[in-house]
């Protein structure tokens, strides 16, 4: 299989099920903003506002502002989503020689009727103290374009050999602790758990995605593949098997992750699988199914570019409007990703299952961990009320459930914890 990494591909978190994504419009607009600011042509930007706008704003004010904010910032390299809140929406926008927030909002007509750069200021994730009675190590898998990073936990007591758990992270740029600041995401969730593991007396292996955090690589987002997460899996789990210090390797995948992990089982020196939130169907069909919150026009748009895949053939013309989802250089990885069945790659896994799946998840329903189980009859299944895909508790109200999703402080479910170390430890 080829090492390569795609840039913060996600479509779950991206989506979020259509709960954090702005309409078309605003897509459409920071888009136009955007061709129209690096070209040159504040009079465009200006044709884009409301008349209420426009009156409060003349051109004769504000084209010499925006030439001179050119003058001084530079042209406007992308614009990051960040949030969206009717009727406005920021992106963090980084220019040549600074990075603001570019605040939004739109008329029903889709007429600009706000238009403002804030100042943009990190948000580090909350750090979260691992327990006293753990040691963490840093631990470095070499590619051929470049290093994967991750830490190792164990507890600083053990004796004797003890199991390791391979914690592989979900969806899009996550890093080894569960948290995104490009997809607004902060849980700290797979930190957490290699601290609840280690205090139990069993090791884990967390680690960055490629091009996320600390792993690094030369290749660009258009040479990934999905089998690349899958290589980097394999490297890991031979370097665990090697370590005179462990007992057996578990692989733990978490939403995409668990089909990177039911992919690199295949003979490799696992001794057991946990799948956490992992999909029972194909990825395209999961995708089509998120796009039912968006517009028939988007859903259209990106059906033609399915279909496209479907031949082998790829869409270099994308609306603007899934350009996020289905932009050419992400299209091959796209075609990679989409041809698994992750029931029918479970199945073939020689090795015990442990299927947890949280009531509350509303990225993937429990209907697909039980796709997984019809598909590995002698799985367990474990079905934790109120855990939702960030693996916190959660109600089924959606908006209380995604503000989840930034309390780094918000324990882990103890079902999740509990189900796993007993798991681990009945492992012959």
């Amino acid at each position: 299989m080829r090492k390569f990494y795609l840039l913060g591909f996600l479509i779950s978190f991206v989506l979020r099920s259509g709960a954090q994504t702005p309409p078309a419009g605003y897509v459409t607009a920071v888009n136009k903003f955007k061709q129209f600011y690096n070209a040159g042509q504040p009079d465009s930007i200006f044709n884009m506002f409301s008349p209420e706008m426009k009156a409060s704003l003349p051109l004769e004010k504000f084209k010499p502002t925006t030439i001179q904010l050119k003058s001084q910032l530079g042209n406007l390299k992308k614009a990051d989503f960040v949030k969206y809140s009717q009727p406005l929406v920021v992106y963090k926008a980084s220019f040549e020689n600074a990075v603001f927030l570019l605040n939004l909002s739109l008329n029903s007509q889709n007429k600009l009727t706000g238009l403002l750069l804030s100042p943009y200021v990190e948000q580090s994730p909350v750090s979260f103290q691992m327990d006293a009675s753990l040691k963490e190590s840093p631990i470095l898998l070499k590619t051929f374009t470049g290093n994967i990073s991750g830490t190792l936990t164990t507890p600083k007591d053990a004796s004797g050999k003890i199991p390791v758990v391979l914690i592989i992270a979900g969806s899009g740029p996550t890093d080894r602790d569960g948290n995104s600041s490009k997809l607004g995401l902060n849980t700290n969730a797979y930190k957490m758990l290699a601290n609840d593991l280690g205090k139990a007396g069993i090791a884990s292996l967390r680690y960055d995605k490629r091009m996320v955090g600390e792993s690094t690589t030369a290749a660009k987002e258009k040479d990934l593949r999905f089998e690349d997460y899958v290589d980097d899996a394999i490297g890991l789990i031979n370097m665990l098997a090697k370590d005179e210090r462990f007992s057996k390797v578990i692989v733990l995948g978490h939403s995409e992750g668990s089909l990177v992990g039911i992919l690199a089982l295949r003979g490799q020196p696992a001794d057991a699988f946990i799948s956490v939130a992992g999909a029972g169907r194909q990825a395209d069909a999961i995708v089509t199914e998120q796009l039912k919150s968006q517009p028939k026009f988007v859903q259209d748009n990106f059906k033609t570019m399915l279909d496209s895949l479907k031949k082998g053939k790829f869409t270099d013309n994308i609306d603007p409007k899934i350009y996020a989802v289905a932009r050419p250089d992400i299209q091959p990885y796209l075609m990679s990703w989409f041809r698994y069945v992750p029931g029918k790659e479970l199945k073939k896994a020689k090795v015990p299952v442990l299927l947890l799946q949280g009531a509350t998840d509303l990225q993937v329903p429990v209907s697909d961990a039980e796709a997984l189980k019809k598909a590995k009859s002698d799985a367990q299944l474990v079905i934790i009320p109120n855990m939702n895909h960030v693996l916190k508790e959660a109600p089924a109200d959606r908006d209380q459930n995604l503000a989840t999703y930034t309390k780094p402080d918000l324990p882990l479910k103890p079902e999740l914890v509990t189900s796993i170390v007993t798991f681990v430890k009945g492992l012959k």
